[in-house]
C-alpha cells in the first residue's frame, strides 16, 4: 500500500490553472500523465473538469478538435515535453488549417535546465519554438505570476479572432511555484470585430445593383446561420459551402448548391457571377481546387467578409474587403440590401442538374447514414466516401459534419474527432466515417471510448488500400506502390477492446446496425467492404 502523505503549503501554480481553465469555461481536459505534469493534475480533482485519457497525444488532439467543431469552444490538452508535446503537433496542425480552437499546455524541463542539451527527460530544445509552427500563439511561461494574463490572451484569441491552436508550455519549478496570491477571477474578454460602416455600404451597393450574385460560405460563418437564410433570400442568390459550412442551409433548401465549390458547374456558376459574397472562407485548395487543375477564377466583384485581417489579402483579392465577424458584420449588411427577385432558385437548379461528379452508390451510402441516425454528427475520415461527402452530404444543421479531407488532409481523425464530438453531446449520435488505412493510425483509442463509456459508430470502409494514393501512382502512369495493406480483423480487434462489433454487407444491414448503436454506452463499430456498397443503385 503507498502512503501519500499531504503537506501544508500554499495553493501552487498547477492547482491554480485547473481552477482557472474551470472559471474559463473549460468543461474536459485529453491527455495522458507523465512524470513532468503530476503537478498539473494535483488541481484537476474538484475543479469540475472531466479527464478524458486517449492511447497516444494525438488522438488527445483529434478528440479536443471533434469537442470544438461541435460546440465552438475549446478544449484543454495537457502533455509531457518532447514526445507528448511533438505527438500532439499533428492535430494542431489540422485545428491551425481548419480554424479550430484547443488550448494545449505542456510541461517542460526546469528553466535552469533549458537548452542545455544534458539529456534530460523529455528535453526539447526549444518547445515554445517547435510548437508555434503549429498555433495561433505560443508562449513560454517563465513566472507564475504571468498565468492570469496569459491566459486571458489564450481565451482573448478565442473569443474574437479567428480561432486556433494556443500552446503554452510551463516549466517543472514554475507548475510547482506558489500562487496562492493570485487572483482567480478570469480577466473580461474582448468582444468580437465589428464591421467599418463605410465598407458595409460599399458592399450593399455592389451587392443590390448585382444581377446575378452568389453567396460562398465558410466555416466562419458557422455560427450566422439564421442571418445566412436572410440574407439568400433578399438576394435570391445561390449559396455554396465549403466543407465546414454544411448544414447552414438545410439540404431542402432551393438556394443551396448542394455540391462541391471544386465542380466543373459550380465554377461555372462563379465564373458568370457578377458578385460573389464570400463570408468566413479562405477560397483554399482542398474545397475550390480539390482536383488541383487550378480551374477555380471569379468572373465579377468580389466582397468578403472574414474575422482575420491577413485572410483578406490571400488566395483571391477582394473588392470590398471587411474585416468583421460574420454576425455582426450580416447584422449590418442585411437592412442596407433590398429584396429583388433574381431567379436564384432556377440559376441553383441549373448547376445542379448540370453537375458531374456525383455518385448515386455513394449517395445512396450518405442517405443510409442519415436516414438510420437523423441529426447525427459525422466526422469522416481521409477516405473514399468522405471525399464524396465533399460534394454530397449536406446535414440539416451547422457544425454536424467535418471531414479530415480539408486543410492539413490527416489519417486517423474521425475515430478520437467523433468521441470528442459526443463528449461534447451526448444527446446527439455521432459516427465515425474512416478507412481501414485511417483506423489503423489511431485504432486504439476504440480502448479510450470505453473507458469513458462513449457510445459512437464507427464505419469502417475497407478496401485493404491506400486508395486515392493508388489512384494518384496510376494518373502518374506508374504502377502503384506500397498501397496495398494488410489489415487486421477489425470486427474482432474492437470486441477485445470492449466493444459491440458486426460486419454489413447492404445498406440494409447498415442501416439496421446503426441504429442499434443508440442507447450503447460503448462504441458500435461496423465494418463494410468496399466492393459490397459500390455501384448500387439510390
Amino acid at each position: 500500500m503507498t502512503t501519500i502523505q499531504t503537506r501544508q503549503r500554499g495553493i501552487t501554480c498547477g492547482e491554480y490553472l485547473a481552477q482557472m481553465l474551470a472559471a474559463c469555461g473549460i468543461e474536459l481536459a485529453f491527455g495522458i500523465p507523465g512524470t513532468h505534469t503530476i503537478e498539473l493534475y494535483r488541481g484537476l480533482p474538484g475543479s469540475g473538469i472531466r479527464h478524458i485519457t486517449p492511447r497516444h497525444e494525438q488522438g488527445a488532439g483529434f478528440m479536443a478538435d471533434g469537442y470544438a467543431r461541435v460546440t465552438g469552444k475549446p478544449a484543454a490538452c495537457l502533455t509531457v515535453s518532447g514526445p507528448g508535446a511533438l505527438n500532439i503537433a499533428t492535430a494542431m496542425g489540422q485545428a491551425l488549417q481548419d480554424s479550430v480552437p484547443m488550448l494545449v499546455i505542456s510541461a517542460d524541463n526546469s528553466r535552469h535546465q533549458l537548452g542545455l542539451g544534458e539529456g534530460r527527460l523529455h528535453e526539447t530544445r526549444n518547445l515554445q519554438a517547435a510548437m508555434a509552427e503549429c498555433s495561433v500563439w505560443s508562449h513560454r511561461l517563465m513566472r507564475a505570476d504571468e498565468l492570469p494574463r496569459v491566459l486571458a490572451r489564450a481565451f482573448a484569441i478565442f473569443a474574437s479572432e479567428r480561432p486556433g491552436p494556443v500552446h503554452i508550455s510551463i516549466p517543472q519549478d514554475v507548475i510547482s511555484a506558489d500562487a496562492s496570491h493570485l487572483e482567480l477571477a478570469p480577466w473580461p474578454l474582448p468582444s468580437r470585430p465589428g464591421p467599418d460602416p463605410a465598407a458595409i455600404a460599399r458592399a450593399a451597393a455592389l451587392l443590390n445593383g448585382a444581377e446575378r450574385p452568389v453567396i460562398a460560405l465558410g466555416g466562419g460563418s458557422a455560427d450566422a446561420a439564421a442571418q445566412v437564410r436572410d440574407l439568400a433570400a433578399l438576394l435570391d442568390a445561390p449559396v455554396t459551402c465549403t466543407h465546414n459550412a454544411r448544414g447552414i442551409l438545410p439540404p431542402e433548401h432551393p438556394l443551396l448548391v448542394a455540391s462541391s465549390p471544386s465542380l466543373p458547374a459550380v465554377r461555372a456558376l462563379y465564373a458568370s457571377a457578377d458578385v460573389v459574397l464570400a463570408i468566413g472562407t479562405e477560397f483554399s485548395e482542398t474545397d475550390y481546387d480539390f482536383f488541383f487543375d487550378g480551374g477555380f477564377t471569379l468572373g465579377g466583384k468580389l466582397v468578403r467578409i472574414d474575422i482575420d485581417s491577413a485572410q483578406l489579402c490571400r488566395n483571391v483579392r477582394p473588392d470590398v474587403a471587411i474585416r468583421a465577424d460574420s454576425t455582426l458584420a450580416l447584422a449590418a449588411l442585411l437592412p442596407l440590401l433590398e429584396k429583388r427577385a433574381r431567379d436564384g432558385a432556377s440559376r441553383t437548379a441549373a448547376v445542379m442538374d448540370a453537375t458531374t461528379g456525383h455518385r448515386p452508390d455513394y449517395q445512396a451510402f450518405l442517405d443510409c447514414l442519415q436516414r438510420a441516425l437523423p441529426g447525427a454528427v459525422l466526422m469522416a475520415d481521409s477516405t473514399q466516401p468522405a471525399y464524396f461527402a465533399a460534394a454530397q452530404y449536406h446535414p440539416p444543421a451547422p457544425r454536424s459534419f467535418a471531414s479530415a479531407a480539408t486543410g492539413y488532409g490527416t489519417l486517423g481523425y474521425a475515430l478520437p474527432a467523433a468521441i470528442g464530438a459526443r463528449l461534447a453531446h451526448p444527446e446527439r449520435p455521432v459516427i465515425a466515417l474512416i478507412g481501414d488505412g485511417g483506423l489503423q493510425f489511431t485504432l486504439p483509442e476504440l480502448a479510450s471510448a470505453v473507458e469513458a463509456a462513449v457510445g459512437i459508430a464507427v464505419v469502417v470502409w475497407n478496401n485493404c488500400r491506400y486508395d486515392m494514393i493508388a489512384q494518384n501512382f496510376v494518373d502518374a502512369g506508374m504502377e502503384p506502390i506500397a498501397c496495398d495493406l494488410y489489415t487486421p480483423d477489425f470486427v474482432a480487434t474492437a470486441r477485445a477492446m470492449g466493444c459491440v462489433a458486426e460486419r454489413a454487407a447492404n445498406l440494409a444491414q447498415l442501416e439496421q446496425l446503426l441504429r442499434a448503436s443508440t442507447g450503447r454506452g460503448v462504441p458500435t463499430l461496423i465494418e463494410l467492404q468496399e466492393r459490397d456498397f459500390l455501384h448500387l443503385d439510390p
